[in-house]
């Protein structure tokens, strides 16, 4: 039976396209006087306060084992990584220049795809992901003057999150989103804990806990709260329309992560950025039609013909 209702798709992936870069602006207004380490360590808190007791509501459970086990700590450790990568990104570099930077993903995907997966990539595609790699290095080239090193990390974050998204197939088979959350939180808490207690003592740079004020306390909860919803409302995005249909619209964050950044910070890409941003999406969305139609012809070629009259 088709389950697709493609207007609630958009939907939800219009609200994951808001809540992404939202969630962003609060790491990078909190990233000034709390660490990096913490923040990421309450983001996951946060959603397993959220997210176990409604596993433990609906009678699932959270054990796993065998290979299900290992892809779902993998992920876990590339999620912390990508996050941490994200958030410390967002302390040099303005909000728009490090989602776009970032949205080279799609192009690694792409690449990860053929030599990972054995998929088929064309020559048309190979050559869009140069162009939309130009349009990144674009945007890179002003910040890297400006902060240095710092404006590379948005790179470690899409490498990161193509390999993310890569297990995620793979486990999202087997687990339901909100069960995949609860574990996988649970299992970051294991890991960044132990870490936070053993730095704080020795002020370990970015890694010490430090007691966050009253809107501070407010601004975490927030930033774990969105995080969690943004992270599902993508997932469920994907039961009720295809990922061709959904894919363009998550270039929205990149035009969402611009007012943002100039509502909050007064920071709006410049010229040399935005003509980068404009390459990027438009090799992205080259992509993305290009794949819609060889889909389609797939579809069309595999038919079966008509019996003749």
């Amino acid at each position: 039976m088709n389950t697709d209702r493609p207007v609630l798709g958009i939907l939800l992936m219009l609200g994951f396209c808001v809540l992404a870069p939202l969630g962003d602006s609060i790491a990078k207004i909190l990233g000034d006087t709390i660490g990096v380490g913490q923040l990421v360590t309450v983001r996951f808190a946060v959603q397993v306060a959220i997210l176990a007791p409604i596993v433990w509501f609906t009678g699932k459970s959270l054990a796993m084992k065998g290979r299900l086990l290992r892809l779902t700590a993998i992920r876990t450790i590339l999620h912390i990584l990508g996050i941490g990568m994200m958030f410390l990104a967002l302390r040099y570099l303005p909000l728009a220049d490090a989602v776009a930077i970032a949205f080279v993903m799609p192009f690694i995907m792409l690449i990860l795809g053929h030599f990972v997966l054995g998929e088929e990539v064309g020559k048309r595609r190979i050559i869009a992901c140069c162009v939309g790699f130009i349009g990144t290095l674009f945007v890179i080239q002003p910040s890297f003057a400006e902060v240095g090193w710092p404006a590379l990390l948005p790179l470690g974050v899409a490498l990161d999150f193509a390999l993310f998204m890569l297990v995620t197939r793979q486990v999202a088979k087997d687990v339901d989103p909100i069960t995949l959350q609860a574990a996988s939180g649970l299992m970051a808490m294991v890991v960044l804990l132990p870490i936070l207690l053993l730095a704080t003592p020795f002020k370990v740079q970015g890694l010490a806990v430090t007691l966050p004020s009253g809107n501070e306390w407010t601004l975490l909860f927030a930033l774990g709260t969105i995080g969690t919803f943004a992270h599902l409302l993508m997932t469920w995005s994907l039961r009720f329309a295809p990922s061709a249909t959904l894919a363009p619209m998550q270039y929205l964050e990149i035009p969402v992560a611009a007012a943002l950044g100039w509502l909050i910070f007064r920071d709006f890409p410049n010229g040399l950025a935005l003509i980068g941003i404009c390459i990027t999406i438009s090799a992205g969305l080259y992509i993305l039609a290009r794949e819609q139609r060889l889909s389609r012809s797939e579809t069309q070629s595999q038919t079966p013909a008509p019996p003749a009259a």
